[in-house]
């Protein structure tokens, strides 16, 4: 029997014919490298260089992202050099970064971004446009923005010595300017995300309901006496006996986003889904109904992989048909209070006058000013549990996931603001209080995770 190489395939072959040059009747063909590895991280809300560190803790993190074929991470930030006018509503800090962010991603490993989230459009068109010339300057791909619907649904490809990986990435929770339009023959598209949009639906009891139908009178309505249902604030209400949420997926972007996993499936040897989604039910770590739903679709579609990030926080590890779906990688690096400019509207929102400086504005956000406090809100980073995370290191051989490695990943909660916020392997203690957590929050879904020597296990 010869065995010949060709082009990264081993071909065995008992009687030989004619390809490119070479003989090979009746052969069998299988990869050289059969093994596909996958290292995937949540957010990077990158504002720093990263190439100037040199601890061991940081550069054994980074070797671990480099061994893979596919290197995966959400990009959180526009990196435009602060090109572009900043939007009247943002994701929160507007994400504006210089053109050196890309080159250090690229130091990192990072091969692959996910860019649909509510920051993508914090600085218009421009931003947008300017932050795919960035990665495209490096090389790296990217998905889930576009100057269109279609662009911005359209998977992207990596091309890697394994074979070719194509990505998906929407995002649920995204400003409302911020998702793409599709275009018609006879008019432009609007640049922006691949939304998965949703409504949501609050069933709540009658005393409950007739507050809502005196709000909605107050604000104009004129609501019939003797109804059941209203619409209020975008959102539907239901006289019932119990309080209860229901969320329903938007059925155009639902189909549409798993028609493109069904495209690139065609087109590529792996696919992976990116959801970007805050939404949550009854608790941050736990996702919206909804979500779950989708990402087994996504699975049944033919993704091969669901990767979620936007709470900033841990979610659950689920293994559905034998593939992963990981609700949230929360935050790897998450220098969101040293980003160097914000525009006029977030010093406003603080009751910050035109000489506030950006540490003041990060002091007062993080303090909390009275108004907003009483309404609900506060800045969320004092929780230790937003600086805790993990990094995945996957390994796919001949069809299916063989295993899955987790390592703990610190991002310095206790540290002053120039030195938190970048990931370091952690370790003692504090890795097994991070392994715990992901422990108990894939438990629901009956995933099993194996400690050991500071990293979670799950076999397959």
């Amino acid at each position: 029997m010869a065995i010949i190489v060709i082009n990264n395939w081993t071909v065995k072959s008992n009687q030989l014919s004619r390809y490119k040059g070479i003989i090979i009747w009746g052969s069998i063909m299988t990869k050289v490298n059969d093994e596909l590895k996958l290292s995937l991280t949540g957010d990077s809300f990158i504002a720093t260089r990263m190439s100037i560190y040199k601890e061991p803790e940081f550069l054994s993190l980074i070797e671990i992202i480099r061994k893979a074929h596919v290197r995966f991470t959400n990009l959180e930030v526009l990196i435009n050099d602060f090109k572009g006018y900043p939007a009247a509503q943002s994701g929160g800090t507007y994400a504006a970064t210089e053109s050196y962010i890309a080159d250090e991603l690229k130091w990192m490993g990072f091969n692959i971004v996910s860019r649909a989230n509510n920051h993508a459009m914090d600085y218009k068109v421009e931003g947008m446009i300017e932050t795919t010339r960035n990665l495209d300057r490096v090389g790296i791909v990217h998905a889930g923005v576009g100057m269109n619907l279609g662009e911005a649904r359209s998977p992207a490809y990596l091309e890697t010595s394994w074979g070719r990986v194509a990505l998906i990435s929407a995002a649920s929770t995204f400003p409302t300017e911020a998702r793409a339009g599709a275009s018609r023959p006879d008019l432009q598209g609007r640049p922006g995300v691949n939304p998965l949009r949703y409504s949501v639906t609050y069933t709540i009891p009658k005393e409950a309901f007739e507050v809502i139908i005196k709000i909605a009178k107050l604000r104009g309505y004129k609501p019939k006496e003797k109804i059941d249902t209203i619409r209020l604030f975008g959102n539907k209400f239901v006289k019932g006996e119990e309080v209860k949420i229901e969320f329903k997926v938007n059925k155009l972007d639902e189909e549409g986003n798993l028609k493109a996993i069904k495209d690139a499936k065609k087109m590529a040897d792996f696919v992976i889904f990116s959801l970007h989604c805050h939404e949550r039910y009854l608790s941050l770590e736990k996702p919206a109904p909804f979500i779950e739903e989708f990402a087994r679709k996504c699975i049944d579609a033919g993704a091969d992989l669901f990767v979620g990030h936007g709470p900033h926080v841990l979610r659950g590890i689920e293994i559905y048909k034998g593939k992963p779906i990981f609700y949230s990688l929360g935050n790897f690096i998450f220098q969101n209070d040293l980003i160097k400019k914000q525009p006029a509207d977030l010093y406003e929102r603080y009751k910050l006058d035109w000489n506030a400086t950006p540490s003041e504005l990060y002091d007062t956000r993080e303090k909390g000013i009275p108004d907003l406090i009483k309404m609900g809100f506060k800045w969320f980073t004092e929780k230790p549990e937003y600086w805790e995370t993990i990094l995945v290191h996957c390994t796919f051989n001949e069809g299916r996931f063989e295993e899955i490695k987790l390592y703990p990943v610190d991002l310095g909660f206790e540290k002053t603001r120039p030195n938190r916020g970048r990931p370091l392997l952690a370790k003692g203690e504090k890795a097994l209080k991070i392994l715990k957590n992901i422990k108990k929050l894939s438990k629901p879904y009956g995933t099993k995770i194996k400690i050991e020597e500071n990293i979670g296990r799950i076999k397959m």
